[in-house]
């Protein structure tokens, strides 16, 4: 009888919907650390654009061997979950919810011991947000394909 009312209480989304959350996780994420590395890189640059074009080169290898990685076993397990509609918080595992906090609180102690100079600090959260960024892009592209797949197991079916 428990395990009926919490079945009733979760809230189950589809799928799709639970790769286009990851991506708003993902974007607003990126959404904030690039606002800060902007304000950061405007404030204390000499040569803003060096800096930017710093961050952007430090783009390409940070998402090509971390984020897309990461990305694509998220995505991979939520297409796998055996749920119909799993829990709309099920867009991460245990040991993901873990990584973000640990990643979010290092990054508010770095901001407030202010142990790295802001214009370091604006230059490498380009790299990040931009990471984040293509991640959410990588999301609604998967999320979008998995529909289009689904679309078509549904009409071969019939």
């Amino acid at each position: 009888m428990p395990n009926k009312i919490l079945q009733l209480l979760k809230p189950g989304v589809p799928k799709p919907v639970l790769i286009a959350l990851g991506a708003a996780l993902w974007g607003f994420a990126a959404y904030r650390i690039l606002k800060m590395g902007f304000i950061f890189i405007e404030r204390h640059a000499l040569h803003h654009f060096l800096n930017y074009l710093i961050g952007i080169a430090g783009f390409i290898p940070f998402f090509l061997l971390v984020f897309r990685k990461v990305s694509l076993r998220y995505i991979t397990r939520i297409k796998n979950l055996p749920q119909r509609r799993p829990c709309m918080f099920a867009f991460f595992d245990l040991r993901g919810y873990i990584l973000m906090t640990f990643m979010i609180s290092m990054g508010i102690a770095f901001s407030h011991w202010k142990v790295i100079p802001e214009l370091y600090k604006g230059t490498f959260f380009i790299s990040l947000g931009l990471s984040l960024l293509a991640s959410s892009i990588f999301y609604i592209v998967e999320g979008v394909q998995f529909v289009i797949q689904n679309q078509k197991g549904k009409h071969n079916d019939n």
